[in-house]
């Protein structure tokens, strides 16, 4: 798990629909976040990851920004046997930064997941949960990448994770012309569902419409893929083919995904605890940020997080934002 895993090629259209001409310099405001994971991991550190909504632009100061921390060896990575033991069990480890803003602008915050890079493209390529792949189909920032090979090494890894999640959207689509707006948003939809997320059905929509114009490139550089399931008619318009016996696969994969999701969620909660300063109150803050939904962190609730994880879970499903 600790070295390179080699796969497939994906289309070379795809590739070169992903790769920009360089990695962009580091945002002035995120250099002490990024300053800090490089000193921290050293010589372990593979790459750094910007994603989530903190790609709109961050409003530093407030809420917390997302990072993917990629690393070549998790032995490298930790001094503590039981942080590898977790990152090998149950991918990837979650915990939380603060350093002071510079220029005495308050505090900034972070929330950065550590995983190796050959996990990275093992969940990107061949995970049934839609845990990673879901994320990295969508936009990121490849901030900090050791060298050439890593570099290429991730943007194989967002080829792939494209391909996954298109290729298990389409069969939950009705046969027939569809349009990229119908096939990402339907994505997006069903990954959500598959986690114990509180975010809102319109999330799903404002996701879509803020990266149309990549989702509609890569759509278009996924296509060699994703032959014959999605092709291009005469009007060059997208076309879904699938045979009954694929959707109904397809609704059986959804529905697993969506369980195993409650289950990945709640072990995940749990596992944050070992590793996540206030994992309770940020959680507590993103669902009611994302759903209006407050729920109340009580004594006890505290001293055991994975009962409130059954509350929480309960709660959503009760006023059915999860279902």
């Amino acid at each position: 798990m600790q070295g390179k895993t080699d796969f497939p090629a994906p289309p070379a259209s795809l590739i070169a629909a992903i790769t920009p001409q360089s990695i962009p310099a580091i945002p002035t405001e995120l250099l002490p976040l990024t300053d800090q994971l490089q000193q921290r991991f050293g010589v372990a550190l593979d790459a750094i990851l910007l994603y989530g909504s903190s790609l709109r632009g961050p409003t530093l100061g407030e809420g917390v920004i997302d990072f993917y921390v990629l690393v070549d060896d998790y032995c490298r990575a930790y001094d503590k046997k039981v942080l590898r033991y977790l990152n090998i069990w149950l991918a990837p480890n979650v915990f939380f930064l603060e350093v002071p803003a510079p220029n005495g602008g308050g505090m900034l915050r972070a929330k950065y997941a550590v995983i190796s890079t050959a996990h990275f493209e093992k969940a990107a390529s061949h995970w049934f949960h839609p845990y990673i792949w879901a994320r990295f189909a969508q936009p990121f920032e490849l901030l900090f990448g050791r060298d050439e090979t890593i570099v290429r090494r991730i943007r194989i890894v967002q080829a792939w994770a494209i391909i996954r999640f298109l290729e298990t959207t389409l069969p939950m689509l009705p046969a027939g012309q569809v349009t990229v707006e119908q096939i990402w948003a339907s994505g997006l939809r069903l990954t959500y569902a598959s986690e114990l997320r509180a975010e809102r059905q319109s999330r799903s929509n404002l996701l879509m419409e803020i990266n149309l114009p990549v989702y509609r490139r890569l759509t278009a550089a996924a296509l060699p893929a994703l032959n014959p399931v999605l092709t291009l008619n005469a009007e060059r318009q997208y076309v879904v083919s699938v045979t009954p016996a694929q959707k109904f696969r397809a609704r059986v994969n959804w529905r697993l995904r969506r369980w195993q999701g409650r289950v990945l969620s709640i072990l995940r909660l749990s596992k944050a605890t070992l590793t996540f300063r206030d994992c309770l109150d940020y959680a507590a803050w993103k669902i009611e940020r994302h759903t209006g939904v407050r729920v109340e962190i009580t004594p006890v609730l505290r001293r055991h997080p994975v009962l409130w994880g059954y509350k929480v879970m309960w709660q959503l499903l009760r006023r059915g934002v999860l279902r």
